[in-house]
């Protein structure tokens, strides 16, 4: 790598914010971590992030929510979306605006990086 990559992470559970934070850090990428939308939003993450990795329900903004509220404003990174709830990942409706993957926590952290990898080719980045 050339130059550090930056991915948010947004998810409610701080073991699971901590465990990718560690899981990307470990292959090169800078991590910006947050515990909800509010707080991504209203940080310079948006600015910063290359791609964003983000849970579906949280309280408050819904990972899907926030992402619309991304996209009305011009921001167009690619997103992978990961979810406890099975009921949550028929977002295949989303792939048009930008999202890579949705996966079903837990996952495999191979199964993840694939998907960032397919994130950074999308976005030029690789």
């Amino acid at each position: 790598m050339h130059e550090t990559y930056v991915i948010a992470v947004v998810d409610d559970d701080e073991a699971i914010r901590a465990s990718l934070s560690s899981l990307l850090r470990a292959c090169g990428y800078e991590v910006l971590s947050y515990a909800g939308p509010a707080q991504y939003l209203e940080s310079e993450g948006p600015a910063q992030t290359h791609c964003l990795i983000s849970d579906i329900q949280m309280p408050g903004m819904s990972g899907l929510q926030m992402h619309a509220q991304l996209r009305a404003s011009g921001w167009c990174r690619p997103v992978i979306f990961v979810s406890a709830h099975q009921r949550d990942l028929p977002c295949a409706k989303s792939h048009a605006a930008g999202v890579i993957a949705c996966l079903h926590k837990p996952f495999a952290a191979d199964e993840l990086l694939d998907c960032v990898a397919v994130a950074m080719r999308e976005a030029g980045i690789s």
